[in-house]
């Protein structure tokens, strides 16, 4: 398995895959669907997220003393689903998030406090027919850190997105996860390949510590330290 991944690695980078399209200098951590309908194993569309979880929870507290946005998302429909379209059809156990449940709340473990913005939507992507862009791009953040669930449904669409709206996307590896091992590393390999970097939260941590270093953290960074740490090799 390891020699076949390196392997298949090797080959994506001959072929030009895989570069690094690295951080800015305004980071914003978005925190995808760590709502207790995912979280609680015993629900049907549940796992157990606790080292992820433990993860953002640290992520979390590096964010807000920085003054850097955080955002969560969770998934709610009205009663009836018809905001839910075909999603609901081909995945019926998202029923049971009905608006107001526990099940389409945030994880108490990682609970939003005063200044985050909590968002809701619909569908796997963290920016589809919702106001996310606007909201980060408004606030002057170009680098997306994301954590949450699952990493092979809307970690994917949400990263896919996230490149596509503009931003640095950078995916925390041991802050995301799936149901099972193989769509999430298979997932995880991908988004690394083609749509952002997904790096250790080491990786993350230093990058901001070395921010806040050159510029007073959650202030605005100079194009000195988008140079220097772009250059920076990565950390696993």
């Amino acid at each position: 398995m390891e020699s076949g991944y390196k392997s298949t690695l090797e080959d994506y980078k001959r072929k030009g895959f895989a570069d690094r399209s690295g951080y800015g200098t305004r980071p914003a951590l978005v925190v995808v669907d760590f709502i207790n309908g995912f979280t609680d194993p015993a629900s049907p569309l549940g796992g157990d997220f606790s080292p992820q979880l433990a993860v953002t929870q640290d992520l979390l507290a590096r964010f807000r003393p920085a003054g850097l946005p955080v955002v969560f998302t969770t998934i709610a429909y009205e009663p009836g689903f018809r905001d839910a379209g075909l999603f609901i059809k081909k995945i019926p156990s998202l029923s049971i998030l009905l608006k107001g449940s526990r099940a389409s709340q945030v994880d108490e473990r990682i609970a939003p406090k005063a200044g985050d913005y909590v968002m809701e939507k619909k569908f796997a992507s963290a920016f589809f027919g919702t106001d996310l862009d606007f909201y980060l791009k408004s606030r002057g953040v170009d680098t997306v850190v994301m954590t949450g669930c699952t990493t092979s449904g809307c970690i994917r669409a949400s990263a896919i997105d996230s490149l596509q709206y503009g931003f640095h996307t950078v995916v925390v590896k041991d802050g995301v996860g799936d149901r099972a091992p193989g769509p999430h590393e298979a997932n995880l390999f991908d988004i690394d390949a083609k749509y952002g970097d997904v790096v250790s939260s080491g990786h993350v941590i230093d990058y901001l510590h070395a921010l806040g270093a050159a510029t007073g953290i959650g202030g605005q960074a100079s194009e000195e330290f988008r140079r220097w740490w772009n250059q920076k090799p990565m950390r696993d």
